[in-house]
């Protein structure tokens, strides 16, 4: 939830697509759908909270960085940075 801002300020600074809010089920499956991408690198702020968004790109053979809290699930996880992605100033 604290994250979006970050990935808005990343995403205006590298030129990369921002999906901050509500993840969308089927955005990397499902190609009937107008919301279809196929990314080639995903990255998310939360393991625990993006959970969707990695099973999706399990599916899809992309790649999955994260920050990851120490309790954070790394299964569908390729790259795990070691983060406090708690807190609202983290």
């Amino acid at each position: 939830p604290y994250g979006s801002r970050a990935v808005l300020k990343f995403s205006q600074y590298t030129g990369a697509l921002a999906m901050a809010g509500r993840w969308m089920p089927g955005t990397l499956t499902n190609q009937i759908t107008t919301k279809y991408l196929e990314p080639r690198l995903l990255i998310v702020t939360d393991p625990r909270t993006d959970s969707q968004a990695l099973k999706e790109a399990s599916y899809a053979n992309i790649p999955v960085l994260a920050l990851c809290d120490t309790d954070s699930p790394l299964e569908n996880v390729d790259i795990a940075i070691p983060a406090n992605n708690k807190g609202k100033e983290s």
